[in-house]
């Protein structure tokens, strides 16, 4: 297992709030990484910084050994992101939508594959901006993943989406691992993080205040009971 996803002491600030404060964890190639913590924890903003949205004030991120804000086409173009809100233009299908970025890359079919798997069909010739919360989630999962990234960062994959659509949603994600991509996914959810991560990194306030196997945090006991005593009761 190798390192594709590195952050350092990484601290960034939005004037007199300290949103990330020298956070450090890792993600590796082949496994699925969950970060877990309340609202305003850190984590979207970490994630951020890794996508190449955000700059660091301090610390270091690499991806796939890479700083994101020096990347190139190539690089880029070996990272999914899947956001948790907008990234996705709201005139367009999603059938038009995806069939056009499939034809940028060199598997189409995957594009396809995940529209059949993701139940996209039953409303993909209906604009984006008419969508509800959960088909987007669908549409963005599937943007993200159909050129086979070697790293994806997926932000609330299944949020809105009925039970039937998240366990197949938690199907697709569990095979990029599996063919080898460092899957980093933000979740509020105990059951996500524990069913899917073999590694979970618990943000709370800025700072990291756990991170292990999955096994280890829960060791006989529950995640949420874990995360419960980490984080002082915050959600």
């Amino acid at each position: 297992m190798s390192e594709a996803v590195e952050v350092r002491d990484l601290r960034r600030v939005f004037g007199s709030t300290l949103a990330v404060d020298g956070a450090t964890w890792s993600a590796r190639a082949g496994e699925i990484t969950c970060v877990l913590g309340p609202n305003g924890a850190g984590k979207t903003t970490t994630i951020e910084c890794l996508e190449g949205l955000q700059r660091p004030d301090g610390g270091t991120v690499r991806v796939l050994g890479v700083d994101p804000h020096r990347a190139d086409a190539d690089h880029r173009a070996r990272v999914g992101v899947m956001l948790q809100d907008g990234g996705l233009p709201q005139s367009v299908s999603p059938l038009r939508l995806l069939r056009h970025l499939a034809s940028l890359t060199e598997g189409p079919g995957l594009g396809e594959r995940l529209v059949r798997e993701l139940d996209i069909e039953t409303f993909g010739r209906t604009p984006v901006r008419r969508l509800s919360g959960g088909q987007r989630q669908r549409v963005a999962l599937a943007a993200a993943l159909l050129h086979s990234p070697d790293v994806a960062f997926l932000d609330e994959p299944s949020a809105g989406l009925d039970p039937h659509a998240r366990l197949d949603v938690w199907r697709i994600v569990q095979e990029q691992a599996e063919r080898g991509a460092a899957v980093v996914v933000t979740t509020h959810s105990f059951e996500e993080a524990e069913r899917l991560a073999r590694r979970i990194v618990i943000m709370h306030r800025g700072r990291v205040v756990a991170d292990a196997p999955t096994d280890e945090l829960v060791d006989g006991g529950s995640l949420e009971r874990t995360y419960f005593a980490l984080t002082g009761g915050d959600r």
